[in-house]
């Protein structure tokens, strides 16, 4: 078979994954292989290999693990689509060496030259305009921080983009700006990256994605969905610069953006605070002295007040949008679960890293989604315990989230960290990603609860392998269930079926 075909039997399968307790046979022995019958996107039988006829377009899974389709519940998928074109900075140890990273980095054809992926916090000296200015020269430079909240751009860069700043860094709200502008290219160049992208998430598993991209994209994907994009399921965020027009065009989450419902309304998203590596997440202690920047005392600090919040989430609810509220330090956790509460606005909390011990239960008691993206407590472990350290809430407590009756869902916020939903899961498990000793195991999550919390309904309403349940599905090498942390982060997709049809087939 191949790419495009869609599939009437998948073959000699073994079931995974969350759910196979339950599947409709009298006992399922996870060793043996089966049969899985689809019709119309959908699993319409499951039958002991062989037992049942076969018949139509039939995909030999040849003893691979058969699971839920993964979907990652908070993308930005134009600077991840865009990612390939920068120079990474993720190893980069100091400010020196970012500053000489980008001295021959490439001209892009808007005539920027652009990195991404540094940490600022972790330099062990600050970070300063002229030593931009000496390394990179007149071309314009910008250094997009891993958090995507912060951004150091030279000083051609800065007049090109209308902005001053002493030290060359733009935070927060010009940050947002800047990546709608590094992200306005001509159509035909977006739409290339766009579907490499896609093909790629194809490749590992991805059948669907919550695109978070900070301008609206709608418009886009139906575009490119007409053209024959059809690889995967697309929710499309809106922001508070657009949320009136959203409403004004009657737009409410699920509602189908293009012809053939692959590309849907998704979320009203809110930035109600910062992040962690910029320290402008709004917490409840002062942040610690990094190694670049001295203590002053700061705790972070709100984008969004409680009050305008409550008017954004009522606004939003009323117009039937879910609403997705990102919410990082304790103190805008704390505010946005008000928020939920004074609106009766629906949705969930994006990335949620730093939460009260009191307001752990709280989620689950207003129903509300905890949006998390495991790898970032692996890839921030230290400055957690650098920053974070003064603080007395729960950082990245996602067993505590889970054993208090909250939904998870997981996600990359690529390109804050790749677009790999096996890398979340394998996160979530081994809590480690190197070759350290897990960190804050306590919160570690069992590998069914983690492959669920990748699948569209999360946790607590996770896609099973049973007659009636949808056709977006996924043949792994390795059981999810029992697999070591690297076999697991690592996972061989062996093909990926979207309503049945094949998005991705391994060679």
């Amino acid at each position: 078979m191949n790419v495009g075909e869609t599939v009437d039997v998948i073959a000699n399968a073994r079931i995974g994954g969350a759910g196979r307790e339950l599947m409709p046979l009298a006992s399922i022995d996870e060793a043996e292989p089966y049969d899985v019958f689809l019709s119309g996107g959908r699993i319409v039988d499951i039958a002991p290999a062989g037992l049942a006829r076969r018949s139509g377009a039939v995909l030999d899974a040849a003893g691979a693990w058969l699971v839920p389709g993964m979907w990652d519940h908070h993308v930005h998928a134009v600077p991840w689509a865009l990612e390939a074109q920068r120079v990474s900075l993720a190893h980069t140890g100091s400010a020196v060496e970012a500053a000489a990273a980008m001295a021959d980095a490439p001209v892009l054809g808007d005539g920027r030259r652009v990195g991404s992926g540094f940490r600022d916090a972790l330099w062990s000296e600050p970070p300063s305009l002229d030593m931009l200015d000496r390394h990179t020269g007149e071309s314009p430079t910008y250094l997009v921080n891993a958090d995507l909240h912060s951004a150091w751009l030279n000083s051609a860069a800065l007049r090109r983009e209308g902005w001053a700043s002493s030290d060359g860094f733009v935070r927060e709200e010009n940050a947002f700006e800047l990546a709608r502008r590094l992200g306005d290219l001509d159509e035909a160049t977006l739409d290339r990256a766009v579907e490499g992208m896609a093909r790629r998430a194809a490749a590992r598993g991805i059948v669907g994605v919550v695109d978070m991209h900070m301008e609206w994209g709608g418009d886009d994907w139906a575009r490119r969905a007409s053209a024959g994009l059809d690889l995967l399921r697309v929710d499309v965020a809106t922001y508070t610069h657009r949320l009136e027009q959203t409403l004004n065009d009657g737009l409410a989450t699920g509602d189908a953006l293009d012809g053939g419902g692959l590309i849907r309304m998704g979320p009203y998203k809110v930035i109600s605070d910062g992040s962690l590596g910029t320290r402008t997440a709004a917490c409840s202690h002062a942040y610690r002295a990094s190694r670049s920047i001295e203590p002053d005392g700061a705790t972070g600090h709100l984008n969004v007040e409680p009050d305008e919040l409550i008017e954004h989430l009522t606004r939003a609810a009323g117009g039937g949008l879910r609403a997705a509220v990102h919410a990082i330090g304790d103190v805008a956790v704390a505010h946005a679960l008000d928020g939920f509460a004074a609106s009766g606005a629906a949705g969930s909390i994006e990335h949620a890293q730093l939460v009260r011990h009191a307001d752990i239960a709280r989620f689950a008691r207003l129903d509300v989604v905890a949006s998390v993206q495991p790898t970032h407590a692996v890839e921030d472990r230290d400055l957690v315990d650098d920053l974070w350290a003064d603080q007395t809430s729960a950082p990245y407590a996602f067993r505590a989230l889970h054993e208090a009756g909250t939904n998870l869902v997981f996600g990359s916020d690529a390109p804050v960290s790749a677009l790999d939903p096996w890398r979340q899961v394998a996160a979530a498990v081994f809590r480690s990603d190197d070759a350290r000793a897990p960190w804050q195991p306590e919160n570690a999550l069992d590998a069914a609860t983690a492959l669920a919390a990748s699948t569209r309904g999360g946790s607590a309403a996770e896609q099973r392998i049973l007659p009636g349940e949808s056709a977006d599905l996924v043949l792994v090498a390795e059981d999810p269930l029992a697999a070591g942390e690297r076999e697991l982060r690592e996972m061989p997709v062996a093909a990926t079926l979207l309503a049945g049809r094949i998005t991705h087939l391994a060679v």
